[in-house]
Parts: C-alpha cells; sequence; structure tokens
C-alpha cells in the first residue's frame, strides 16, 4: 500500500510534522511512504497511490501560495477523476494561538472533496488528540521567536505524536479500503 504525503515548509516546522506522518504510517506493516517537498512532486505520482496526505503553513487562515499553486495543477487529475475514493488527511503549521489552524485545516480538506477523496481525521478519544481536539488533521502551533536571536520554536514531541497518530490512521484506514 501506498501512501503520499506532500508539504511545503519554509523555516522547518511543517517538515519536521511531514516526517512524523510519514512515520506514523510507515510504522503500518505493508505501507510505503512517499515524502516530498511540494518543489519535488508531481502531481501524476498520486495516481498510484493508495492514500494522500497534504500539509503546509497556515497563512492567514489559509493554504501557502506553493501548495496552493500545486494543488491547483490537479486540474487534469480532477477532470479524469483519478484521485475518487483515495484517503485523504491534512495537516498545517501555525505562527500563533488562533492564528488560522482550522480555517487552514479546512480549506485544505475542502480541496480533497472536490477530488472525490475520503477524509481522515484525528478523533478526539486518541491518547495524542486529547489536548489539542485537532478533529480535521494534524494541526500545531508554533510560535513566532520574540527576537531574531532567541532559539526556533520546533513542534514538541506532543506535536510529533499527533503527527504520527495522524499518519497511522490514515494508513489504517487505507489499508482497509484496499483490502475491500
Amino acid at each position: 500500500m501506498n501512501v503520499y504525503v506532500v508539504y511545503d515548509s519554509e523555516s522547518g516546522h511543517t517538515e519536521m510534522l511531514a516526517k512524523a506522518i510519514a512515520a506514523g504510517a510507515e510504522s503500518v506493516k505493508d505501507t510505503k511512504v512517499h515524502l516530498k517537498h511540494v518543489s519535488e512532486s508531481r502531481p501524476e505520482e498520486l495516481v498510484d497511490m493508495d492514500a494522500i496526505i497534504w500539509g503546509c503553513p497556515g497563512h492567514f487562515g489559509t493554504i501557502s501560495a506553493n501548495l496552493k499553486a500545486w494543488i491547483d495543477d490537479l486540474g487534469i487529475i480532477w477532470a479524469e477523476g483519478k484521485l475518487i475514493n483515495k484517503v485523504g488527511a491534512v495537516f498545517c503549521t501555525t505562527a500563533s494561538v488562533h492564528g488560522g489552524t482550522e480555517s487552514t485545516l479546512l480549506n485544505l480538506i475542502t480541496t480533497m472533496l472536490h477530488q472525490g477523496m475520503i477524509i481522515v481525521g484525528l478523533p478526539g478519544n486518541i491518547p495524542e488528540n486529547a489536548l489539542f481536539g485537532s478533529y480535521y488533521g494534524a494541526g500545531i502551533t508554533c510560535p513566532v521567536e520574540s527576537s531574531p536571536d532567541s532559539p526556533p520554536n520546533m513542534p514538541t514531541e506532543s506535536d510529533l505524536a499527533l503527527g504520527k497518530a495522524l499518519g497511522q490512521r490514515v494508513a489504517e484506514i487505507a489499508l482497509k479500503f484496499c483490502r475491500v
């Protein structure tokens, strides 16, 4: 079974989360993960995937320009219905609390719904999500540094555990679909 994780990342925050998601998916037996930065990803690669997870930093409550441009290139695949019934999930990072995490996740989900994909979120009763309430996908906040000399506020272990949980859940759900 193949899981495709594509991400945009500017400061490394979203890349760390993408890698955690990939690790969670890889923990499911018989799962091969294809992890790509949006600049390395070609839309036609999605056709042979069983599950697709995409994410980016949230920019003012919506999708980053790089990932949005890549999504916009999915028009031919959409017209041919090549992503219909593929399992999908989303993730994002934001720089501030109430900085648009949920709206970014919902914008990312909307593009998957237009493709006819089956969306997988994170139930609130899994231990990794108990504090986050990130039902739409993995959404984390890495606050902006207070000064240029401050160390970067990278994702915490709890943040990365949320990503791993999403990756694992997507792979498990996709595997169930593959066996049908």
